[in-house]
């Protein structure tokens, strides 16, 4: 059992580092499931970042609401992939509290998890200290809850409603400081995507 996590900027925090993801995604329409597999890497941003400035500005939010946030780096691959295709990318998140307390507020990101424009979410810390993510685009609707099983262990689970529907499920494994960080989408045993990480 994880500590207790006071606020989504603690949660931010706790993640960062470098990871190792497997995740299993259901396609509903298709009534099957595929695996992947992905490195992530999350790195803390200081609420004064230029880059958080700028991702506030983009959704002509105020830069002082802003308390911090994260750059988070991924590369991976699924299951059904083509020839050539990859998964690599990068992505900026910034938090701003709506509470007291700063379990409750927007997610600003460059871009989104369903699509790839830029998008503003919600966030909300639950109960059991889970961090829940949902997000509106134009044409879908993600809900996504993170949660810590240990120090070193994070779980995901979101759904995809829309012109796409998916559920997914992620286990995400902190890699230490003596373990390699190879490249997962080079190694065979490549386990489950982990989209953006967020």
């Amino acid at each position: 059992m994880s500590d207790p996590i006071p606020d989504a900027l603690s949660f931010f925090q706790r993640s960062c580092g470098r990871w190792r993801s497997q995740r299993s995604s259901h396609h509903l329409l298709h009534r099957r499931a595929e695996a992947g597999g992905s490195f992530i890497e999350v790195v803390e941003l200081e609420r004064t970042d230029p880059l958080l400035e700028a991702i506030a500005a983009l959704h002509d939010q105020d830069p002082a609401g802003l308390v911090g946030g994260c750059r988070v780096r991924w590369s991976g691959s699924m299951a059904w992939d083509q020839a050539g295709e990859t998964h690599e990318g990068e992505s900026v998140f910034g938090l701003i509290p709506t509470d007291g307390h700063g379990r409750t507020g927007l997610l600003l990101r460059d871009r989104g998890y369903a699509e790839t424009a830029p998008v503003a979410g919600h966030f909300q810390m639950d109960d059991r200290d889970g961090l829940l993510l949902t997000t509106g685009y134009a044409t879908m609707n993600s809900l996504e809850r993170f949660s810590f099983a240990g120090p070193n262990v994070r779980l995901r689970t979101s759904t995809v409603e829309g012109l796409s529907n998916t559920a997914s499920f992620c286990v995400e494994t902190r890699l230490l400081d003596d373990e390699t960080t190879a490249h997962p989408a080079s190694r065979a045993e490549a386990g489950p995507l982990s989209v953006l990480g967020w």
